[in-house]
This record gives C-alpha cells, structure tokens and sequence, in this order.
C-alpha cells in the first residue's frame, strides 16, 4: 500500500516511556516517572470529583460550544468568550494553526530546539522549516532569519517557557520583537509552562489580554496539563483576535474535547490552592536540583518551567538515561533533539531524593 510521499520525511513524536512496561523490562518494583512533566502532586480533588459527579453522563455528547470553560477562561484572562478556543490539549490549537496557514508553499520559524509537534505539524502539510543556531530563544538571531525569509514564513512559534530547554523571555522583549512581523504572520505563544515562569519572575509572565489586544496575529496557547494535572484528560485552549479563532473554528471538529475533561477543568481552574501548592513544591525542590547539578559539575540552563535540563561533556546522555531505567528511574533523554542532555521533570521530595541518590552513584561509575 503506497502512502503520502510526505511520511516518508515525517518523525513520530517520542512520548515519555510507560510506568507499567519499564516495570515489567527492569524488574523494578518502584518505578519513579520524571520524564513528561505531569503534576507530581496529582489531579485537583476538586476535577476529580467532577469527574465523579459527571460519569453518568458519558453516554452524552460535550457541549460542542464548551461555554461554560470558555466563559471561566474569559474571566480568568480578562478576555472576550470568542477570542477562546479551546482544544484536545493545546498541541491540537498548533495543529489547526498549522492548517490554517501553512502549506508546501511556505514554512515556519522557531528557535534551534523547542516542541518537537511544531515541525511535525508543518512536515504533515509540506512546509518548511526555518530554525536558528541558538538552541534558544535569541531574538534578533529570529528576527534576521525572519527579514531574509519573511515573503514564506507563516507561522513563528516562541515557547514561553521553552520545551525542553527551560528558559524563558521577558514579556517586554517579546513585545518589542513583536512589533517587528508583518501582520500576516502567525505569531504563536505557546505558554503551557507560563504559570511556573510567571510565579518565578513576573518579568517573564505573559499576558494574554494584552498581547491579542496590541498584536491581533498572535495566538496564546495554554493547557491543563501540566500545573492542573490533568494531563491525561487532554485539555487545552488558544486565545486569540476573534478573526483568527473563527479561522481555526473552521477546522476544529466536533466534540473534539470530552464531557468529563471540560468539567475536570472548570474544576481545575477553581482550586486555586492546588494551584499554588504545585508550584511551590516545584521551585523549592528546583533548588534541590541547581544544588546537585553544581555539586557534580553539570552543566544546566536556569528553568522557568516544571522541569529542568542537564547537559553533559564527557558522559553520553542515552547511556546514563539507560542506567537510570535499570534503577526504575524516568528521565527524558534528549538525543532526538541532537543535544548530549536530559531533561528531568521535577517530582515530590522523596522522587527527588532517589533520584539524586541513583544519579549520583551512576555519575561515579557504581
């Protein structure tokens, strides 16, 4: 059977590995997940017992208007209900962008390394990539890259904070480099880590309100995936000038996010507690982390997000994520992104602790 010639040049995106199957192939009885960036401290009670409350109720369609989470999402962002979309996880609000706007004629622009779906996307409908030789955010590295290919490129994503590097631009950068892109092209901000960097430092936090209001082609995508733990429910949203949301509309199908994981998030979004507990677990043990990349001489870029990376010289990074598998500890080894790193997702005390014990003896040859 013959298949688009596209496939032929298209990765598959690498998810982070099973619990239950690197039990089952290491033997391990504890196996500690540090590698996709779930909530360690869980799901809010409170989206669990909407969960609860509303499993009757799996027979019926979603409200194929979600307005009661797009109406809460409006007022948490001092937005308009129609400048909300939202999606099965904010990776399907890049996928609708990505058809909305580009084709084989045309291409995008990132930085070196950031979300692997933004190419996969893009590979899927024919465009091409442009991307810079920073592996980060450098924004006058974009810009010129920007001037020399503006006439093709469609679409520019900025991940504030960037996966999986971890660093973060200043709101006021980004809207001073913003003022540089033509109105036709997409600007995408993709802010699913934005939470954390807004609690670490509000220089980074940005605002979706007055991004769509000052620059009407941006599109600011956030989930519930990672500060609200809802990762396996699938939820995310894209704010945005209505023009582009009702382009996007056109391409969204129906009842595309489920009746449980819109109530779970409405839940999500009222436990302000959880909230605050999960990001104060994450930056006090991120200092756990700082602490022992300097204590063992590794190399890391300070974080913004819920995980942090280290990189590595003399050490090869698939051979000490293998080692920590067999410990039943895991981490995201980041060789498919061409980079000697691994990326460690920030867990609670004691996930930390064993990993710092683990890591530690691997380091020295034990």
């Amino acid at each position: 059977m013959r298949f688009n010639a596209i496939l032929n040049h298209l990765n598959t995106y690498e998810p982070g590995k099973d619990i239950e199957i690197i039990a089952k192939e290491y033997g391990v009885k504890e196996v500690i997940k540090l590698a996709s960036n779930e909530n360690p401290l869980g799901t809010s009670q409170k989206a669990v017992e909407a969960i609860i409350n509303n499993a009757s109720k799996a027979h019926l369609y979603p409200d194929d208007s979600m307005s009661e989470l797009r109406a809460k999402l409006a007022t948490k962002f001092g937005v308009r209900i129609q400048n909300i979309i939202i999606g099965a996880g904010s990776d399907q609000v890049i996928e609708l962008a990505t058809h909305a706007k580009l084709n084989s004629q045309n291409a995008f622009l990132q930085c070196g390394v950031s979300f692997a779906m933004y190419e996969i996307y893009a590979k899927q409908v024919g465009a091409k990539a442009y991307k810079t030789k920073s592996i980060m955010h450098d924004l006058a590295e974009l810009k010129s890259l920007y001037d020399k290919h503006k006439d093709t490129i469609k679409i520019l994503y900025l991940c504030l904070p960037n996966n999986p590097l971890g660093e973060c631009l200043n709101e006021s950068d980004v809207e001073e480099f913003l003022g540089g892109i033509d109105e036709d092209c997409l600007v995408v901000i993709d802010a699913a880590y934005n939470e954390f960097a807004s609690f670490k430092d509000m220089k980074k936090h940005i605002d979706p309100a007055k991004l769509i209001k000052n620059f009407t082609n941006t599109l600011y995508l956030g989930t519930f995936s990672k500060l609200y733990g809802l990762g396996g429910l699938r939820v995310g949203y894209g704010i945005a000038d209505e023009k582009v949301i009702n382009a996007l509309y056109k391409l969204r199908a129906p009842f595309n996010v489920s009746n449980l994981a819109l109530k779970a998030a409405v839940a999500a979004l009222e436990d302000k507690e959880f909230a605050k507990n999960s990001l104060e677990n994450n930056f006090s043990q991120m200092q756990r982390y700082e602490e022992f990349a300097r204590l063992n001489a590794l190399d890391f870029i300070p974080s913004y997000t819920n995980f942090i990376t280290y990189f590595f010289e003399e050490k090869n990074s698939s051979d000490l994520s293998e080692k920590l598998l067999k410990k039943g500890i895991i981490v995201r080894n980041l060789r498919s992104y061409r980079l000697n790193a691994m990326r460690i997702t920030i867990g609670k005390p004691y996930e930390n602790t064993r990993f710092f014990e683990e890591f530690e003896r691997i380091l020295r040859g034990n």
